[in-house]
């Protein structure tokens, strides 16, 4: 366990169950170090050559491991194996998150899929040639990790039954935080600008010219409800089999929350982005490095930890 310098006792914890442990846990104090940096001085403390990773307020399908170690044991073994995640949908607020946000593991195509570190494992050997997570990025780095995988040639294949629960965001002030920092991220790393500019041209552009010519001519109302149609479709569809067999009323509910999260999920990546873009100027030549998948990681950026009681 890597602990990033918390306050509220998790390593007392942590301490005490790992003393009723059959194995040996190594706990690694290390303040202020940031997601990325987390996972890499993990990794690098560890030895084995096949390293899997889950995530914060993720809840373990029995099998997941055994699920993402199958595929290595293979004829021809893959560098990454992908597992998948579903949301849980356990409230109403809940399934209309679930909708909107994640999709369904059967939407996912194996040749355009990057995994989230949710549920995700890769051989040692493509984490070193990579440089490991980038530290540089506070948020982001499991999508620029994924991003450099594939851009260095290594083989990913798609485990469905890898399966792992993600409860997401339960209140709009933490959705919004979560997607304003997401957006940051992009920013800072340079990525997905072109999605962030049609998001900015639909919503600035797009959205007054047909309001606009609404007022002319009414008939270019349905515009709007074309657009809303389209927007909200496959959030939806999502949603019809998330909730199935639950009470009409709750799916009437949460039905009724997609519009708001999905409008209000997009205002805050467009308040996100550009927070984040004068500390891509920093790393510029880093991000691009990274993404191309050249970047080699300096031999002192996992070896500061020290080892806890």
């Amino acid at each position: 366990f890597v602990d990033g310098g918390s306050g509220d006792g998790t390593v007392a914890l942590l301490q005490q169950w790992a003393e009723r442990q059959p194995y040996p846990v190594r706990i690694l104090i290390e303040p202020g170090c940031n997601i990325a940096a987390g996972r890499n001085l993990a990794i690098a403390a560890t030895s084995q050559p096949i390293i899997a990773v889950t995530d914060g307020g993720v809840t373990l399908e029995p099998g997941w491991l055994a699920a993402l170690a199958e595929p290595f044991a293979g004829v021809s073994p893959p560098d990454v194996v992908a597992g998948v995640f579903q949301g849980r949908s356990d409230t109403a607020f809940e399934a209309a998150m679930s909708a909107t946000v994640l999709p369904l593991p059967e939407e996912l195509r194996e040749d355009r899929f990057l995994p989230s570190s949710r549920s995700v494992a890769f051989t040692r050997a493509a984490w070193e040639r990579v440089g490991g997570y980038p530290e540089w990025a506070d948020y982001c780095e499991d999508l620029l990790f994924d991003m450099a995988l594939v851009a260095s040639g290594h083989h990913l294949c798609l485990a469905r039954s890898a399966l792992v629960h993600f409860r997401p965001r339960g209140s709009l002030p933490s959705f919004w935080r979560q997607y304003r920092n997401y957006a940051m991220g992009d920013g800072q790393t340079g990525i997905l600008a072109r999605r962030h500019l049609l998001r900015y041209a639909t919503y600035l552009v797009l959205v007054p010219a047909l309001a606009w010519a609404t007022v002319r001519r009414p008939i270019w109302g349905l515009g709007f409800l074309l657009g809303g149609a389209l927007y909200l479709r496959r959030p939806l569809l999502r949603l019809g089999q998330l909730t199935t067999g639950r009470p009409l009323r709750q799916r009437v509910r949460a039905a009724l929350w997609i519009p708001v999260l999905r409008l209000w999920g997009d205002l805050a990546k467009m308040g996100g982005y550009p927070r984040g873009l004068p500390h891509g100027r920093r790393f510029r030549e880093t991000n691009r490095t990274y993404r191309e998948g050249r970047y080699q990681r300096p031999a002192s950026s996992t070896s500061t930890a020290t080892e806890g009681d």
